[in-house]
């Protein structure tokens, strides 16, 4: 008779010390975190500070939009607007071009906060950057978009 308890390491040890997905999970966790702990001063968190740059970046958006470019669904993108409209950060209009979709844009306040962010942002992108020593970690941001 078999072990069945053997048959479920060699399953499960594979799985869980070469699996891409835990150790990416595992990562984007860790360096969430740290960017979290940066922007506690300002109220802010990572996943507010990456909607904020991009709506700076690319000016008054479609929701869908901006859903696509942080990899959100909808609702999800939706949730995360709610803290940022309360703080007057960002606005959300019904979209002139189509009255069915909503139009996210940038307030003054949002601009003014991004611009408070930027450099803990850089200190702390920079901290990690020396993490991959002196090649830096240009192989990895090619490697994390060519599975995106």
């Amino acid at each position: 008779m078999s072990n069945p308890d053997a048959a479920n390491f060699d399953i499960v040890f594979p799985a869980r010390s070469g699996c891409i997905c835990l150790d990416l999970q595992r990562a984007a966790r860790a360096v969430a975190r740290r960017f979290d702990t940066v922007f506690r001063p300002l109220d802010l968190t990572n996943g507010q500070f990456s909607l904020l740059m991009s709506l700076k970046h690319r000016g008054p958006s479609p929701l869908g939009r901006i859903a696509t470019t942080l990899a959100m669904d909808r609702t999800t993108l939706t949730a995360a607007l709610k803290p940022l409209q309360r703080r007057g950060l960002v606005t959300v209009t019904v979209d002139p071009a189509d009255h069915r979709s909503h139009q996210l844009s940038l307030t003054e306040a949002g601009r003014d906060l991004l611009a408070a962010a930027l450099p803990l942002w850089n200190r702390e992108h920079t901290a990690i950057d020396r993490l991959f020593g002196e090649h830096g970690p240009g192989r990895l941001h090619a490697d994390l978009r060519a599975l995106a």
